[in-house]
């Protein structure tokens, strides 16, 4: 770090840093706290959708059986995903994925030699993937969130512990060097002043002896 100059102009450049710096925390302050907040909320939405994917799992379970013993469509084909539609929204400055629909390939089968449960356990599967879909979704949310989260913790402590701290030692040690520039200023005045009157005292008591 370079030495701080010890001037005026330095002093009025260490204020307004200062200044900027502490009009500037807040706002870093306020984002981190709704970011804490919104990956407190996005955690909960992560459990949420893991407890209803594990419903749907043991849901569809007893199909998975029945699917590769009695039919001729395979689990993973009828569950086959084609895209995943997501919309992004900005939170706190963070661009966030949200789930926004899945589309599946279409499967072809006759109604007539197939089971009657068969469109039920499709629905279920592709459900089950659906769940499974939307925790990722949410976990990419939470982890932009945590990324970001972590990048204006680490500005908060930088401003509070590092940058103003130094810009107020900056200031005082400006301030103590100048104050002490001023009084040795104001001594050596008084120093002067009183050499110069003792100079016209002696030149006068001088001109009284002649």
């Amino acid at each position: 770090m370079a030495e701080v100059k010890l001037t005026k102009n330095e002093l009025r450049f260490q204020q307004n840093r200062l200044k900027q710096l502490e009009k500037y925390l807040p706002t870093l302050q306020l984002k981190k706290a709704m970011l804490q907040a919104e990956i407190n909320e996005a955690r909960s939405e992560v459990s949420r959708l893991t407890s209803i994917y594990q419903t749907q799992y043991d849901k569809v379970d007893g199909y998975s059986a029945l699917l590769s013993e009695r039919t001729m469509l395979d689990p993973e084909s009828v569950a086959k995903v084609e895209n995943v539609h997501k919309k992004y929204d900005n939170i706190a400055g963070v661009e966030v994925p949200e789930y926004h629909g899945v589309t599946f390939y279409e499967v072809s089968y006759s109604l007539f030699d197939t089971p009657p449960w068969l469109d039920a356990a499709i629905a279920g599967l592709r459900d089950l993937v659906t769940a499974n879909i939307k925790i990722e979704i949410a976990e990419e949310k939470k982890q932009a969130l945590e990324k970001e989260f972590r990048e204006v913790s680490i500005r908060v402590n930088l401003f509070e512990k590092v940058l103003i701290p130094r810009a107020l030692r900056n200031i005082k040690k400006i301030k103590v060097f100048l104050g002490d520039q001023q009084l040795a200023a104001v001594s050596q005045a008084k120093v002067a002043k009183k050499k110069i009157e003792e100079n016209r005292l002696a030149l006068h008591t001088m001109n009284q002896g002649l």
